[in-house]
């Protein structure tokens, strides 16, 4: 059995189902977190690989949903009003919250649904679902290098050394890192590290040592990016799709 990296899916349902059938058969889809937020189906998303208990990482979109999300739903049980502008509306939250049909947008505000009580459960599920994602998964599956595979939402390797550290500056800092980070890991740990979070343009990132598996599928109008890749470990090839189409790109 193949076991196959998804990239930060983002709310595009169509473009994961036509990555899900092309990639090879009985593959074990893994997913780098960032689910949910961008595009318009991200509780479709969510239900996707919750129904099919696919393992997932937890991203920094998961994390502002945990957070915002939770509060939205406070102010809905306590009749409160919403809040328009936050960091997780701002990066995809609005089209989070219209997928689960909790609101609709009159003149640029959101506004809730008439019958939300009756419905909300299942988005509070979903974050209660979210807080329970791992930090980073370590497969049993080796690379064909010979190292360990390492899933993470961003780059881990950088702080790889910090894992099973017990001090809360360090602790924090493997999280803020492992969720929030940009940089390109070095070939500094015995780890194959395949991870999204930062957009490439054309083509995933792939190296020796790791691969960044994320092209910016939201991106649709941007020039290079709007696919959703795969990367097969056992094989070490990419599959990617968009809403419209497939493509095997190696």
């Amino acid at each position: 059995m193949n076991n196959c990296v998804v990239g930060d899916v983002h709310g595009e349902y169509k473009s994961l189902i036509n990555l899900v059938a092309k990639t090879p058969e009985y593959s074990q889809l893994i997913f780098v977190g960032d689910l949910v937020d961008r595009g318009s189906q991200s509780a479709h998303v969510v239900r996707f690989v919750r129904t099919h208990e696919l393992p997932c990482v937890l991203g920094n979109h998961e994390v502002m949903m945990i957070e915002h999300g939770s509060q939205f739903v406070k102010d809905i049980k306590n009749n409160n009003v919403i809040e328009q502008d936050n960091i997780w509306l701002k990066n995809g939250g609005r089209e989070t919250l219209l997928s689960y049909g909790l609101v609709s947008i009159n003149n640029g505000e959101m506004v809730v649904h008439p019958f939300i009580q009756e419905f909300i459960f299942q988005f509070e599920d979903d974050i209660e679902w979210m807080k329970k994602l791992p930090l980073y998964l370590e497969l049993d599956t080796y690379h064909p290098s010979g190292r360990k595979v390492i899933v993470s939402h961003s780059a881990i390797a950088p702080v790889w050394n910090l894992k099973d550290s017990n001090d809360d500056e360090k602790i924090k800092k493997f999280t803020d890192i492992v969720l929030w980070g940009r940089v390109k890991p070095m070939d500094t740990e015995p780890i194959f590290n395949i991870f999204g979070h930062t957009p490439q343009k054309y083509s995933t990132d792939i190296n020796k040592h790791y691969v960044n598996i994320d092209t910016g599928c939201y991106m649709k109008e941007a020039k290079g990016y709007g696919l959703l890749s795969a990367y097969c470990i056992e094989t070490e090839e990419v599959y990617s799709s968009s809403d419209l189409a497939y493509e095997k790109v190696s």
